[in-house]
């Protein structure tokens, strides 16, 4: 199964270009897309639905869609209807298999004076792929604050860790005369983490390096795939600044359940794509 996630920067490339198709064109082989920064109603894209333009443009993938951040733009009565304007900016999931549940997680945030801070979210899916149930999610973390992110995190890892306690979109499904949707233990959490690698919040992820040990496989931290498989590196980049391309940051990673690292056989980052200020990275599971 191969995974993919980007941060589209509401489809506009560093070149200034909006071109979704261009964007799609460089993640198609994928099974599974996290997708981050999509967006509704926004003004810098001519205020395009996205999340119908990728619909479109994957008409073989199912998909889930979650805005944590959700505003008026000028919502009117017109001939005495109710016209809807609103800027939505949230995260999206794509996967050539059934859906079977899905859901808004919002994370952790603190209000801000300056700069701008968005209210953040991971979106849920409960995939049936075909070696069974897994959940995946398509996260998008503060970009200002790092005791945010760090608290985002927490929160987020409280939920991987506890859904089969917890359980997801719905549990007691019999009770509307539904089936229940499975529990699965394993994860897939990818996105724009907007931390560099071996920081505090990156840490917090991942768990600390031991001097001897490094970092060991443990079922509390979700495994970095790039760096499981030694191909994190201090040149290592997913992020060009828009302005000045010599300054570059890694920001973007693809985590995984403790459980699946055995069938990890591939990581990567996308360096030639152009649809973003942002990379696309990925990895395959055998």
């Amino acid at each position: 199964m191969r995974f993919v996630s980007y941060n589209i920067q509401y489809g506009i490339g560093l070149d200034g270009r909006f071109d979704p198709e261009r964007i799609a064109a460089s993640i198609g082989d994928a099974d599974i897309i996290a997708l981050q920064e999509v967006t509704r109603g926004f003004h810098r894209n001519g205020h395009v639905d996205l999340v119908t333009r990728f619909e479109k443009l994957f008409p073989g993938h199912f998909s889930a869609f979650h805005a944590p951040c959700d505003i008026d733009i000028g919502s009117a009565i017109e001939d005495g209807r109710a016209v809807s304007r609103r800027f939505q900016f949230g995260n999206m999931i794509l996967s050539r298999w059934p859906i079977l549940a899905t859901r808004l997680i919002p994370l952790p945030r603190t209000r801000t004076i300056s700069p701008m801070n968005l209210q953040r979210g991971a979106t849920e899916a409960l995939v049936a792929t075909p070696d069974g149930p897994l959940r995946v999610y398509s996260v998008h973390l503060d970009h200002v604050l790092p005791a945010e992110r760090i608290a985002q995190i927490r929160y987020l890892k409280e939920r991987l860790l506890g859904y089969p306690l917890e359980g997801g979109a719905i549990t007691g499904a019999a009770d509307f005369g539904m089936a229940e949707p499975p529990h699965p233990e394993d994860f897939v959490v990818m996105g724009d983490f907007n931390m560099e690698p071996e920081t505090p919040e990156y840490c917090a992820m991942t768990g600390s390096r031991d001097a001897f040990y490094g970092r060991s496989l443990r079922l509390e931290n979700p495994v970095d795939a790039l760096a499981h498989l030694g191909r994190l590196t201090p040149e290592s980049y997913s992020w060009i600044h828009p302005e000045n391309p010599e300054k570059r940051m890694h920001l973007d990673y693809c985590f995984l359940s403790a459980g699946l690292a055995s069938r990890l056989t591939d990581a990567w980052t996308d360096y030639e794509a152009k649809g973003s200020d942002h990379l696309p990275v990925g990895f395959t599971l055998a």
